[in-house]
């Protein structure tokens, strides 16, 4: 009896394409990297959000209960909106926006050069 018969490179190829497709696995006869680990995984971010409880501001539960006309006074959203109009008052707060393109800080840079 003869040697076994070697199959040959495409014969493999097609065998490894066809045994992909049947166990729904990727067919990567170069082995690039393709992530498909991570894409596989299940998801992380249901079970974080299931974790961690929902979080209760003040402005949340004044839109709840805006029917009932309660309203609830946040301290500190009062003492930020002070602080900021404080920081204005002395021309260390933020910069009023562009109302035209004419009007923003890129535009003029690009007229000075």
């Amino acid at each position: 009896m003869a040697a076994a018969m070697v199959p040959t490179r495409t014969r493999l190829q097609s065998l490894l394409q066809l045994r992909s497709s049947i166990f729904a696995t990727s067919y990567n006869p170069r082995s690039l990297r393709t992530g498909a680990k991570y894409l596989r995984a299940r998801l992380r971010g249901p079970s974080m959000t299931q974790y961690y409880p929902e979080q209760l501001s003040i402005s949340r539960i004044n839109a709840v209960f805006k029917k009932m006309d309660i309203q609830l006074i946040d301290y500190e959203e009062q003492q930020r909106l002070e602080d900021v109009e404080n920081r204005k008052k002395r021309g260390k707060g933020a910069p009023k926006k562009a109302k035209t393109k004419e009007d923003s800080r890129r535009a003029a840079k690009k007229k000075r050069k």
